[in-house]
């Protein structure tokens, strides 16, 4: 369920309703979550001013691109290291930040903070709760390593403030930050887990666009793209037909780290190479989820690939077919990958319709909860009819990107325009440009799927 849909009225403005005293009680796990998104975009931890939401950021599919980047202010707590001396060094690297929207993890430790660190990307924190699970327990972060101890998202909390929020390198629990309650830790990852989809999508789906469609078969073939062996659904875990019916969300080494002309390696910046999970690491790094993968590149750890069509193609060359998955796969299927480049682009135009259809699924969803039975205040609709319009400005970008589907397109556009008009209106008038909103919506999804 997408974020601020769970939130409840009298929890969120007790005092600007009639009656609210005859409302039942939220249910606890409403008021959990809504608790964890307040931790989420303001508690700083008493660290060095920095949220959960500077890097997953709400307006950027709770991740982090460049291009967001580039509108952001020089005093946004990002780049807290340009302002505070006791971080510039060996805390970021500003000019990685910028350009590529990498962020410095030191995921083998603290000792040696000048040579032992990788620069890696931004995960989305979207489709959780269908992604983290493994038989081996849970999988956060790239390599899933990306938490101290058990590996839990409440673990990967309190890596993440050890990590990015103290204010000295130092790091010292209690002076350079203050480390999350328990009762902190269970908002958290409540909110998380509310966030994007709660459950799998079930292909093949009934498509109407004819690359599309084609991208759909080839994904699921196990003799052309052999996609949804480990994307299983086109999600994060392995087919359980094929890894057993408990594997969920798997590790690799897919040769992601062999690939040549590395945009931050072009850089001239120190980038020592990334061994993934474990220290030292086994070059594995777990699978992500792909309904949400057009619209939340770069893509791979390193942010090495531009472009969702880059993404796919990647599993064509020597990289990944030279690396340990691919020998995995050639003993599984009995070859290798080796898709034309209009079977390429017609695995990332079904993945771009997904991504699309997706979006159009929370924004209306977001939509509707702005005009529930009760009532919220004006500033309270607004954000979430703003969230739905960045979600719509997805859908429509995905598909353009592309060239797919442009009736549809033309109606997210009016969507689009009509949630914007929502936003400086108020009364009837707002409610009446979000149902048409929601309207066009419905128009783009049925030109989409059946």
């Amino acid at each position: 369920m997408p974020w601020k849909i769970r939130t409840s009225l009298c929890a969120l403005a007790a005092t600007a309703v009639v009656g609210c005293e005859t409302l039942p009680a939220p249910p606890p796990d409403v008021l959990l979550v809504q608790e964890g998104e307040r931790i989420f975009f303001e508690e700083t931890f008493s660290g060095n001013g920095r949220t959960c939401g500077t890097c997953h950021r709400v307006e950027d599919n709770f991740g982090l691109s460049p291009a967001f980047i580039a509108s952001l202010g020089p005093d946004d707590a990002l780049f807290v290291s340009d302002t505070n001396p006791d971080l510039a060094n060996n805390f970021e690297n500003p000019r990685l930040i910028r350009e590529f929207a990498m962020i410095l993890e030191n995921q083998d430790g603290f000792d040696d903070l000048a040579n032992n660190f990788n620069m890696r990307g931004v995960p989305h924190t979207l489709a959780l709760r269908t992604s983290i699970d493994s038989a081996a327990g849970p999988q956060t972060g790239w390599s899933g390593d990306g938490s101290p101890g058990d590996g839990s998202l409440r673990s990967f909390a309190v890596g993440a403030v050890i990590q990015h929020y103290p204010k000295t390198t130092n790091r010292v629990a209690g002076v350079d930050f203050r480390l999350p309650t328990d009762a902190e830790l269970d908002a958290l990852e409540a909110f998380q887990l509310s966030l994007g989809r709660q459950e799998e999508l079930a292909l093949p789906l009934p498509l109407k666009g004819i690359v599309a469609t084609r991208g759909q078969e080839i994904f699921i073939d196990r003799t052309q793209g052999k996609c949804n062996a480990c994307h299983f659904n086109a999600g994060a875990n392995g087919d359980p037909d094929i890894f057993g019916p408990t594997a969920g969300n798997l590790n690799f080494n897919t040769g992601v780290e062999d690939l040549p002309d590395q945009p931050a390696d072009l850089s001239g910046e120190l980038v020592p190479p990334d061994d993934g999970l474990g220290s030292p690491g086994t070059g594995e790094f777990n699978t992500t989820v792909l309904v949400e993968a057009a619209d939340t590149g770069p893509f791979f750890h390193n942010n090495s690939v531009e472009t969702i069509e880059g993404a796919v193609a990647f599993y064509n060359g020597d990289a990944f077919n030279n690396s340990p998955a691919g020998a995995l796969l050639v003993g599984a299927t009995g070859s290798g990958i080796n898709l034309d480049a209009t079977q390429v682009v017609a695995v990332a135009a079904f993945l771009r319709v997904i991504n699309s259809l997706e979006n159009i699924r929370e924004s209306a969803g977001l939509l509707d909860s702005a005009y529930p039975d009760y009532r919220l205040t004006e500033a309270q609709r607004t954000n979430l009819i703003r969230r739905a319009g960045f979600e719509i400005e997805d859908a429509h970008q995905v598909l353009t990107g592309a060239g797919l589907h442009p009736i549809a397109a033309a109606h997210l556009e009016e969507a689009q325009a009509l949630v914007e008009r929502a936003q400086g209106s108020s009364g009837q008038k707002a409610k009446r440009l979000v149902d048409d909103a929601a309207a066009e919506l419905e128009r783009a999804r049925v030109r989409m799927v059946d």
